[in-house]
């Protein structure tokens, strides 16, 4: 019933990502899913499950496979980091999370591009997307929280 009911998820935001947009940008709401699978269930589990929604993604982004599995996967194994015990967890520490893991995704996935295959799009026209991506998820980053929040 939980692998179901992650499939609903999964199937729900890629829906909701592809419907909603701002001047053209589609937001990154699957960093939000991978970033709360590291948050709340460890390494292992947020890279897996960052692999999984990064693959998934290249196949639908209609290039080559590899830099969406490499920026979510990363996500999700650095951001098991963040539930530490380093400081104590706050909302606004959620949503400084949430921008800057979506900045560091966009950045990697600009780079795989550009290094890999062709320069996707200008330099200005990249910062403008991962700002508005920005934009979009660091709210949503307040209502995620670890397990072992203080």
């Amino acid at each position: 019933m939980r692998y179901l009911f992650w499939v609903m998820v999964i199937v729900s935001t890629f829906i909701l990502q592809r419907i909603l947009s701002v001047s053209g940008v589609v937001p990154n709401f699957t960093l939000l899913l991978v970033y709360y699978a590291g948050l709340r269930e460890g390494s292992s589990t947020g890279i897996l499950f960052g692999s999984l929604i990064g693959s998934i993604e290249d196949s639908l982004s209609g290039t080559f496979l590899g830099p969406y599995l490499l920026s979510k996967g990363m996500v999700g194994y650095l951001s098991s980091f963040m539930s530490g015990s380093f400081f104590r967890w706050t909302p606004l520490s959620g949503a400084i999370g949430v921008a800057s893991f979506t900045i560091l995704d966009s950045l990697i996935v600009l780079a795989s591009r550009s290094f890999f295959d062709r320069i996707p799009v200008s330099t200005l026209s990249a910062l403008l997307i991962i700002f508005i991506q920005t934009l979009f998820n660091t709210p949503l980053g307040i209502f995620i929280t670890p397990k072992n929040k203080d």
